[in-house]
């Protein structure tokens, strides 16, 4: 059986704790699919609308941000990683299987503090304001704030990209022990190297890529985006669109070379699939929706990205 990385959207898990509880229940089911099937199973998450709640709910109360990021995505990998968990182990308990444990990690994702992300942030985070109170927050607090698709501006951060995981001797002891682990929640906690020691920074790691370098790390066979569609599209919402089924590494990089995916939705995705596909031989990525993850890996549904046969 294979060692299998699952990332799973964050919007994929509501926008209150309830509804996340029972969106976290919907995805269980599928994930002890795989399980109960004698893969080995860890799992990220996604955490966009979660952790900007965090981050405004500090902002009400104290009418100003003095919440650090990085706590805030620690805070939001504790309370999704604790829905997913409960809700893994009571669907594993309802099939019989009550000998595999369930455990949710905090997870420090380390970044390079001289990404060039980190000067030009471009992930929107938090609640909305008039630009003239956005205006009066960058001159006091140095901080960057963009308008927002008409909505109002925002606060902007970095978004650069996972170059390794502190605790991955850790995970990969819990992989190997048959442990179904969930972790770089959020993207991980971004950190970087600063004197003797780790430093959490005002950032966001793409969940994706984050969950596509755990999988390298871990030595995954299979990464699989799971998201709302069943195959990843070339010409989408046009009349000629076609679904991508089995595709080999090459073709898909032509894809993203050619502009066929937009950068705030479907890109990033399959960027960090290739990326896992590319890290070795005989990897396999697949994007599949989340209510098909058992057909997906018997190659009934989902886009396969595979290297091209020698």
């Amino acid at each position: 059986m294979a060692k299998i990385v699952v990332a799973l959207g964050g919007n994929a898990l509501g926008n209150s704790a309830n509804e996340q509880l029972s969106r976290a229940q919907l995805a269980a089911r599928s994930i002890a699919d795989l399980i109960v099937a004698g893969h080995q199973v860890v799992i990220a998450h996604g955490n966009g609308p979660q952790v900007g709640q965090i981050r405004l709910a500090f902002e009400q109360m104290t009418n100003e941000a003095v919440m650090p990021f990085a706590e805030c995505i620690a805070m939001s990998q504790g309370y999704i990683g604790y829905h997913l968990q409960q809700a893994i182990d009571e669907e594993l308990v309802s099939r019989g299987v009550n000998d595999i444990p369930v455990i949710s990690m905090l997870t420090q994702v380390v970044v390079d503090a001289e990404d060039p992300a980190f000067q030009q942030p471009t992930k929107p985070i938090g609640g909305y304001y008039s630009e003239e109170q956005a205006k009066a927050l960058m001159a006091e607090t140095g901080e960057v704030y963009q308008e927002d698709a008409g909505r109002g501006w925002r606060r902007v951060v970095p978004s650069p990209k996972p170059v390794d995981i502190y605790e991955k001797v850790s995970l990969k002891t819990l992989v190997d022990a048959n442990q179904v682990v969930i972790a770089c929640g959020g993207g991980g906690i971004p950190v970087v190297y600063h004197g003797k020691r780790y430093k959490g920074v005002d950032a966001v790691i793409d969940k994706d890529f984050a969950a596509s370098k755990m999988a390298t790390l871990i030595e995954a066979d299979t990464f699989i985006i799971l998201t709302a569609v069943d195959y990843v599209y070339v010409d989408y919402g046009k009349e000629n669109q076609r679904a991508l089924k089995t595709v080999s590494l090459e073709e898909m990089q032509q894809y993203v070379a050619a502009g066929q995916f937009p950068a705030g939705s479907m890109r990033p995705k399959v960027e960090a699939a290739c990326e896992f596909v590319a890290s070795g031989s005989g990897k396999t990525a697949i994007i599949a929706d989340l209510e098909q993850v058992s057909k997906a890996i018997s190659a009934e549904t989902g886009t396969i990205i595979r290297q091209a046969s020698s």
